[in-house]
């Protein structure tokens, strides 16, 4: 399964220039856990509620006067859109993050969650009950096919003891 297969595409960005309170009214508005930091065309980081608790309010910061580069998770960790979900299961697990921005030729398409990365867990719990399911299905057939393949082999294992064995001459009528 790839990256985009389970991604969430609506990405939510926010310029880094703007201010920790613009920041605020998006969550309101939108309704998400983490905001994509642009310059312009290219993601410099990732904001997230815990930030702006953190390294905000926590630090007394003024919400109106600042920008969010201040307080952002810079050095942003990406996936390609085309990568096994695996590998942004990795990437994840080894940098401690929850959201994982997704590009897609120098994009961003969409992000990848922990939630999103769940979800798939019922995929392949599915997948592998219907598996589970066929072999039980398909075991008593394979079983007498390969009982079949064994008697073959066998009599044909028979029928080269009979040309190897001198003492018997074929009768000719």
């Amino acid at each position: 399964m790839l990256v985009e297969e389970v991604m969430t595409r609506d990405v939510v960005t926010i310029d880094s220039n703007d201010t920790i309170y613009d920041a605020c009214k998006l969550y309101c508005e939108i309704k998400v856990g983490s905001l994509v930091v642009m310059n312009r065309d290219i993601i410099v980081g990732i904001i997230t509620e815990r930030d702006i608790i953190e390294r905000a309010i926590l630090q007394k910061k003024i919400p109106t006067k600042t920008k969010i580069r201040e307080i952002m998770s810079p050095n942003i960790k990406t996936v390609h859109a085309l990568a096994p979900i695996e590998k942004a299961a990795i990437i994840m697990k080894e940098n401690n993050i929850k959201k994982l921005p997704v590009i897609l030729n120098n994009d961003i398409v969409g992000i990848i969650t922990e939630t999103d990365l769940s979800r798939t867990v019922e995929f392949f719990s599915e997948a592998l009950e219907e598996l589970i399911e066929l072999y039980h299905e398909s075991k008593e057939d394979i079983e007498k096919i390969m009982e079949k393949w064994g008697k073959i082999i066998y009599s044909m294992k028979g029928s080269k003891k009979l040309e190897n064995n001198k003492e018997l001459k074929p009768v000719i009528k």
